[in-house]
């Protein structure tokens, strides 16, 4: 995302899978960033190893400062998340995005103060959906899970959110849940409407939301909106600055991670 981000800047830059063998070379003037909440990911480890030995600037973002990745590149910044119990991690993720665009505006050269600014309204939108989360969770995660099959539609700028919402269903309460990009999904998933009790989590904000939610629509799907109000969902969440593409970057998330512990939690 953060990658997409930059190029549209006109900055050269690339996400790549830690496991690729067919992985950029690095080298001087290449900076590496490799991403790992535990610091015990062997790939991610390996590959800024590999990094750092051709002569890239290698940094590690993780959550342990003191653990293998730490010591594989040439510098490490501690994600500062604190103990995540659950083994899910869920603040390290939204740590790891503010440090990323925190990156972008320094490398775009932009005030460094904007970042700071993003991050207290999305940390004020986070505050406002744990205060009401006995009004939200538990009603949305049965409209979503009672299939036992949730989908995840986010826009392409926040297809995280969608990735990292299926990633904590299938890690927590072990639903088999799936991601998709919502114009994407017009091609590749909407003829799953047709033969499923189709549930979807709906992030809002894709000039394509309409029409992926005329096809649910027409066939009986049952649809959880975040974010705006949509025609025709069966429940919506909305939160304080959730019209704001960044806020919401840093702060949907939440939704399925709550989401997903509640349903955990009821076994």
């Amino acid at each position: 995302m953060i990658a997409a981000r930059l190029r549209a800047s006109g900055v050269h830059a690339v996400a790549e899978y830690a496991s690729a063998e067919a992985a950029t070379p690095g080298g001087a003037g290449t900076v590496a960033i490799g991403i790992s909440a535990s610091g015990k990911t062997e790939e991610t480890t390996a590959a800024l190893r590999r990094h750092r030995d051709a002569g890239s600037a290698a940094i590690a973002l993780t959550n342990a400062p003191a653990s293998a990745i730490a010591v594989a590149g040439t510098g490490v910044l501690d994600l500062m998340a604190g103990p995540e119990e659950g083994g899910v991690a869920c603040r390290t993720f939204q740590h790891t995005l503010a440090l990323l665009l925190a990156l972008e505006d320094r490398l775009l050269g932009r005030d460094i103060s904007r970042v700071p600014s993003v991050l207290r309204r999305a940390a004020d939108a986070t505050e406002d959906l744990l205060a009401r989360r006995d009004t939200w969770v538990s009603a949305a995660g049965d409209l979503l899970t009672a299939s036992g099959q949730p989908f995840l539609l986010a826009p392409h700028e926040r297809l995280s959110s969608a990735e990292q919402g299926a990633l904590v269903l299938r890690q927590g309460p072990r639903l088999p849940a799936h991601a998709c990009e919502t114009a994407d999904w017009l091609h590749v998933d909407v003829y799953l409407t047709k033969s499923l009790d189709y549930r979807a989590l709906f992030f809002a904000g894709s000039r394509f939301d309409d029409e992926a939610m005329g096809w649910m629509r027409d066939r009986g799907a049952t649809v959880v909106a975040v974010g705006d109000d949509i025609a025709d969902a069966k429940d919506t969440i909305r939160y304080p600055g959730d019209d704001d593409p960044e806020v919401a970057l840093l702060t949907e998330v939440l939704v399925p991670e709550l989401v997903a512990a509640d349903v955990w939690g009821k076994g």
